[in-house]
């Protein structure tokens, strides 16, 4: 049987206290600033700020990110979401979403930027967690292959961007409101779990609403 699978995850830091002391230890003062004492002055006022920006970024990062929501769909039922609120908990996530893609179906999953961000974090941390791949999950799909479709890439090209919010905007579906990826590191560090859930879950329905408008359109 063939059918669609519209996915979206929440991605947030690195949660290891090693990692984080790894990141503020590796931050080094410009090269143009020479003497000791100028150099520690630096480190004094800036180390802490850079290395927090170094560490918010590994939420791009499946080597040291998590994975703390995925939400999908299959074909016209309503989505399904898995939350982690607590990173032992990421391991649950990803089977809850392994476990519903059945054996000996076709899927073409879809995503906004699933083939340069979602799918790929999703298939790494499974590497790293030791969470088995269902088969049907493509793990190296071409821009012509029919088992992902990525709504951003069939809107703004291979080389273009464009953010779903922007392309919701464009297609008259209501957009994300107040509350975006940006803000969910802050969100799960604050306990704000449902508010996530609720963001991710949306975002799937988001995904199959500009799918339908593609279909409609004869893409």
């Amino acid at each position: 049987m063939e059918h669609t699978c519209f996915v979206d995850i929440e991605t947030i830091p690195t949660q290891s206290p090693v990692i984080r002391d790894r990141f503020r230890s590796e931050v080094k003062a410009p090269g143009n600033i020479k003497k000791q004492e100028s150099i520690d002055a630096w480190l004094a006022e800036n180390a802490d700020t850079c290395a927090a920006e170094a560490i918010a970024k590994t939420s791009f990062d499946p080597a040291h990110g998590h994975i703390c929501t995925i939400s999908w769909a299959i074909d016209g039922e309503e989505p399904d979401t898995a939350h982690a609120e607590t990173v032992d908990a990421e391991r649950d996530v990803l089977a809850a979403f392994f476990g519903a893609i059945r054996p000996n179906h076709r899927y073409t999953f879809v995503g906004h930027y699933i083939g340069g961000f979602d799918l790929r974090f999703i298939l790494c941390r499974a590497v790293v967690l030791g969470v088995k791949i269902p088969q049907a999950i493509p793990r190296d799909p071409k821009p012509w292959d029919k088992t992902l479709f990525d709504t951003m890439t069939a809107w703004a090209g291979a080389r273009g961007t464009v953010s779903m919010d922007r392309l919701c905007e464009a297609l008259g579906i209501p957009g994300k409101g107040d509350f975006s990826g940006a803000d969910v590191a802050e969100a799960w560090a604050n306990g704000e779990h449902q508010k996530i859930a609720d963001y991710c879950t949306d975002d799937a329905r988001r995904t199959r609403a500009i799918w339908d408008r593609f279909q409609a359109a004869g893409w």
